[in-house]
């Protein structure tokens, strides 16, 4: 039963993560993602705030806002 509890704590883990939605400046200088679209890092964004999955955001080379941490 431990295995078991394990497994699903494990898979929903990994599934939500990979489903983690994130707001990104879609500028091609945006370096950060951020968790919610009212970050104060994305204050001073002159292009539009688009979503993306947190694995995406990272496989571009985004790094978390440093007002989120």
């Amino acid at each position: 039963m431990k295995t078991l509890a394990l497994l699903l704590f494990f898979f929903t883990n990994i599934t939500c993560k990979e489903n983690t939605t994130v707001y990104i400046c879609n500028s091609g200088n945006a370096k950060k993602y951020h968790y919610t679209s009212n970050c104060r890092g994305l204050s001073n964004c002159t292009y539009k705030v688009v979503q993306s999955t947190i694995d995406k955001a990272k496989k571009d080379g985004k790094t978390l806002c440093g007002w989120e941490k």
